[in-house]
């Protein structure tokens, strides 16, 4: 199968639906099909036939590494023509992905589409807390054009984003619920980490670790308020716009020698970081899914994470972590977690199943779904 996926980002980005797509580029082609990506570049038109990436320009948009294109770049249709896709999967709702809704159209090629990012949660980093009821009715009615009346089928990563389209959209249509993968045996093998160590000056405490972007949505704040309970060292692994505020929070409790932020480190150097703590921790319930609590379990951490739906399916409590509802059950279960090590075993026995050929599989059967039944969705419309 010739298979086109379009984003409005991809790597070298870290965030994670580059990581998701790339993935799921992988795991396709394990299974010995070809993958195209179509995706946003920063400065000028670019194609790699080595690795099939084709880069459109875009012009930042605000949020995180996003950028915005054209939804018509006339120079790329020649060459997508050329690629003569038997599928194209949409991975944004807007610019690429507007983009795919017309190739789509214009070439008569059935189009899935993931739904990746809950956008009433970060619309503050547009509206900067103007017009806020205005702007999430907006991105509904946008979301929900794109989602329940262009694309022949639909995947979400968990039940939570389901439920969204079901309960609050109230659309009616088959969903189909595909969890990202992830390359385990990345997160899984051993890495020497002595230097690592002396750099961050953790050579004997315990650790608790927070991965990603440094963003309100994120609520790292609670992680750090908590901090001061724990016998341990909190590690900050990523940045965003809340840094600069987080580290002044660290200051004013005078956390200084109990929280650690290291800024953005190269994605090929994360699990690293992985492999340095003890337990994952994450107090965010804006999540779609959460990759890095699935990262955290394949390197064999134990997980606490905040009782949301993103995470109940994944995270069982006394298996492989906790969820935890209230500082208190923060404190009891971070003390827990940081004492026994059968919690470490399970974590990674629990990840098993998040493996990138699953994910694979899994999408390549909705795409032959999507071919059998042609561009048309399976259920339209709303509920009235």
């Amino acid at each position: 199968m010739r298979i086109g996926i379009f984003s409005d980002t991809y790597i070298p980005n870290i965030n994670g639906v580059a990581t998701s797509i790339e993935m799921l580029k992988k795991g396709l082609e394990k299974l010995g099909h070809k993958v195209y990506i179509v995706t946003v570049n920063a400065e000028k038109y670019s194609y790699k036939k080595e690795d099939n990436v084709l880069r459109i320009p875009g012009v930042p948009i605000g949020i995180f590494d996003y950028r915005l294109t054209s939804i018509y770049p006339i120079k790329a249709i020649k060459t997508i023509k050329d690629w003569n896709l038997d599928i194209i999967h949409s991975q944004t709702e807007f610019g690429i992905g507007t983009f795919a809704r017309f190739i789509s159209k214009q070439l008569n090629i059935p189009l899935v589409h993931t739904y990746h990012t809950m956008y009433e949660d970060y619309t503050h980093y547009i509206t900067k807390g103007y017009f806020k009821k205005t702007s999430q009715k907006i991105v509904e009615y946008l979301t929900l054009f794109y989602c329940d009346s262009t694309a022949t089928e639909l995947i979400v990563p968990t039940k939570k984003t389901a439920d969204l389209f079901v309960k609050k959209y109230k659309v009616k249509r088959k969903v189909n619920i595909i969890p990202t993968g992830i390359e385990i045996e990345k997160f899984h093998k051993k890495y020497k980490l002595d230097d690592l160590r002396k750099k961050l000056n953790i050579e004997n405490e315990k650790i608790l670790l927070f991965v990603g972007r440094l963003g309100k949505e994120k609520s790292v704040d609670v992680l750090i308020k908590n901090q001061k309970d724990l016998d341990s060292k909190l590690l900050i692994v990523g940045d965003g716009p809340e840094r600069k505020g987080l580290e002044n929070l660290v200051k004013e409790l005078k956390l200084e020698n109990k929280v650690i932020f290291t800024g953005k480190v190269p994605l090929k150097d994360v699990a690293k970081y992985y492999k340095l703590a003890n337990v994952f921790v994450s107090a965010s319930t804006t999540e779609t899914q959460g990759l890095t609590i699935i990262e955290a379990l394949a390197s064999s951490l134990p997980v606490l994470a905040i009782n949301d739906e993103s995470f109940s399916n994944v995270i069982k409590n006394g298996y492989n972590g906790f969820l935890f509802n209230n500082n208190d059950e923060y404190i009891k279960y971070a003390n827990m977690l940081l004492k026994k090590s059968i919690y470490k075993i399970n974590a990674y026995e629990s990840s098993l199943k998040y493996s990138n050929e699953v994910f694979a599989s899994s999408v390549l059967e909705v795409y032959e779904n999507a071919i059998k039944n042609g561009r048309k969705p399976l259920l339209k419309g709303r509920e009235k």
